[in-house]
């Protein structure tokens, strides 16, 4: 998909139906799906936003950015996800959490970036986190500054998003589970499962 094409579909992005939970729990691992509305909150999870950024590549192609996390002694580490993090005090909104660490974390400024619109909340059972996902857009392909918390950035077209051949299934070993079978997307030779793949299931139906 080139860039123009994506742009020229930015307006009915804004007013398609979300697919949400349905769409989302196609890409759900088995851990997810047994927390249900009344469990998330008795659990009282700590608020997050996160962002997918679209933009074009050197070949004007639409990408999106995914980041690797860094190695460290915590639940998410080396895991692939969108630039993101926890609400802080001075953000005065969970569109602004999205933003700033987006230029925490990759150097993309705030000022540049068009929020098309907020998708549906994502639960993450092991960290407790309560994820809300925005995707925007910008003009031309960032100069990415990469701070401590990711190892790599990850351009991902957006026409493998689209691919149902790159959506499969593995078998994953973490801290928190062992031997599961897990959906996932292969994309540019990584693994993208959990949270982050709930959201890009649902991003690829609004694309769609």
């Amino acid at each position: 998909m080139i860039f123009q094409d994506f742009k020229k579909k930015i307006d009915s992005f804004k007013t398609l139906e979300l697919g949400g939970l349905e769409a989302q729990f196609k890409l759900a691992p088995q851990l997810r799906l047994r927390y249900d509305e009344n469990k998330i909150k008795a659990n009282n999870p700590r608020k997050a936003a996160v962002l997918a950024l679209f933009y074009p590549n050197d070949k004007n192609e639409t990408c999106f950015l995914l980041t690797e996390r860094a190695t460290y002694k915590g639940t998410h580490s080396a895991q692939i996800s969108f630039p993101g993090g926890k609400i802080e005090k001075s953000d005065l909104s969970l569109e602004e959490t999205a933003l700033r660490e987006t230029f925490e974390e990759v150097g993309v400024k705030q000022s540049s970036i068009k929020i098309i619109r907020e998708l549906t909340d994502v639960y993450i059972p092991p960290s407790n986190f309560l994820a809300t996902p925005f995707i925007g857009f910008i003009d031309k392909k960032p100069e990415f500054i990469l701070n401590l918390e990711v190892e790599n950035i990850i351009e991902v077209l957006v026409n493998d998003l689209l691919n149902d051949i790159n959506s499969t299934k593995v078998t994953l070993n973490t801290s928190y589970m062992k031997n599961t079978e897990v959906p996932c997307f292969k994309l540019n030779d990584y693994i993208v499962w959990g949270a982050t793949a709930m959201m890009l299931s649902e991003i690829k139906e609004l694309l769609k």
